[in-house]
């Protein structure tokens, strides 16, 4: 007699695993938008950061965010939030622009 699952049983297993995975969707969207919020926040204070370091080589405050990268304190990457927004430097502090 040959063993093995039927047709009822595999449907089953499917629909369970189906659920399981529309359930957890959610949540993983949660969380990667917190993510994304949370790695602009830390990459705010990096900027800030460099605009003191900016500030303290040259005695005065950076006009835009290229002159942090012309002065070799940030790279091109870390100009943008990882979200793709631009950031941008006014009165001496950090902004998303």
């Amino acid at each position: 007699m040959k063993r093995g699952f039927t047709l009822l049983e595999m449907i089953i297993v499917v629909s369970v695993l189906a659920i399981l995975f529309l359930l957890s969707v959610p949540n993983i969207q949660r969380v990667m938008k917190i993510v994304d919020e949370k790695g602009c926040a830390a990459q705010l204070k990096v900027i800030d950061s460099a605009i003191l370091q900016y500030k303290l080589d040259t005695g005065q405050l950076p006009l835009r965010i290229n002159d942090l990268v012309s002065a070799g304190l940030l790279t091109k990457q870390q100009t943008e939030c990882s979200g793709g927004e631009q950031l941008e430097i006014r009165e001496g502090q950090a902004y998303v622009r």
